[in-house]
């Protein structure tokens, strides 16, 4: 089954966001730079109740993952992470994603 919602940036604030909208009953894709944030979530996710809530692997997976129209919360800081996560993400989505 596809996800509903994509967070990509797991630190505090993305990690929470995601857990917040999968108790709430979305399914949540998330992702990160860092392998190890996006295994953390997940885990956070089993141990809070098993929400449904599913990693990814990188940003084409993780793309992917998400039902058409595709909705994407970046949470990166701001500046040049935030121009190059667009960058990456873009070159696996569709016009009106």
């Amino acid at each position: 089954m596809l996800c509903d919602v994509g967070l990509y940036g797991l630190a505090v604030m993305g990690q929470n966001f995601a857990l917040n909208m999968a108790s709430k009953g979305f399914k949540v894709c998330v992702g990160n730079r860092s392998p190890s944030k996006v295994e953390l979530t997940v885990n956070r996710a089993k141990e809070e109740g098993s929400l449904p809530l599913v990693g990814s692997s990188g940003p084409e997976d993780f793309v992917k993952q998400l039902s058409k129209p595709r909705k994407i919360v970046i949470l990166v800081m701001a500046g040049k992470p935030v121009d190059e996560t667009i960058a990456n993400l873009s070159q696996y989505l569709d016009a009106g994603d």
